[in-house]
């Protein structure tokens, strides 16, 4: 190889981060090392930058470390996987995805410098060909949320969907068929399903744009999305905001409407 290793280290404990990170900067084969707190984060630079290799803790909250490296497999060129654990019962998950290596906590010197030896070995393969391609984003990251109930994971589509709801570290899924509630800021999920039709209208609530009936006035004069599983609050800084979303879908629906016709 030419070049360092440019190395993304992903853990939701700041701690096990920050000796993670001062690990690999003392590694000769790297060159570079950024960190990512939580998956959505690191998904957010993959999408927006290159690296050679992702070391990836797997429990973290909304979405895991075994989720986020099924995501990256869909990338014309994904970066290597390791994956660094204090569990060892999803060894065969990860080998399946494809990672080259799996580390347990606390990671080890030498464990680590036999994990960048297989990284190097395969980035300097015929990966390097690829070196020139364009690195192509995850085109959908969020379209499903994992929610786990009694030792059970399930997964809400975005599409079921109506609004979403703060509470404190978590969100609560309004849909059809009940809520599910998430571990992630609302903050967070507002970044990635506000480009899917999502609109902010407070800050403790989402609301599908679709899902939207009709705008009404409540009891005290306050502004309230109206949707078939309730009422949402519209704060005023973000009620012209709506209006102008709404109004723009409209219209978008009956232009597809009338092309849809006239063929």
């Amino acid at each position: 190889m030419t070049r360092g290793l440019r190395v993304l280290a992903v853990d939701d404990v700041r701690p096990a981060l920050d000796e993670l990170r001062e690990m690999l900067r003392a590694a000769p084969e790297v060159a570079e090392v950024t960190g990512a707190d939580e998956a959505l984060a690191a998904l957010k630079l993959i999408q927006s930058d290159r690296f050679d290799v992702v070391f990836l803790d797997i429990s973290m909250p909304g979405l895991d470390g075994i989720e986020l490296a099924s995501l990256l497999t869909r990338l014309s060129s994904p970066p290597v996987i390791v994956f660094v654990t204090a569990y060892d019962g999803h060894a065969v998950t990860a080998y399946d995805i494809g990672a080259v290596d799996y580390l347990l906590k606390p990671v080890r010197a030498e464990r680590l410098a036999a994990a960048l030896a297989k990284v190097s070995r395969v980035v300097a393969s015929p990966r390097d060909a690829a070196d020139s391609q364009q690195h192509v984003p995850v085109a959908d990251a969020m379209p499903a949320l994992p929610v786990e109930t009694a030792g059970r994971t399930k997964y809400v589509r975005r599409g079921d969907v109506r609004f979403v709801s703060a509470d404190g570290d978590y969100v609560r899924l309004h849909t059809p068929w009940g809520e599910h509630v998430v571990r992630m800021p609302i903050s967070r999920l507002a970044e990635y399903w506000c480009s899917a039709g999502f609109q902010r209208v407070h800050r403790s609530f989402l609301v599908a744009l679709q899902a939207v009936l009709e705008l009404r006035s409540d009891s005290a004069g306050g502004l309230v999305a109206h949707t078939e599983l309730g009422d949402v609050p519209v704060s005023r800084r973000h009620a012209r905001e709506l209006r102008e979303k709404l109004l723009h879908q409209a219209q978008r629906v009956e232009l597809d409407s009338a092309s849809r016709g006239s063929r």
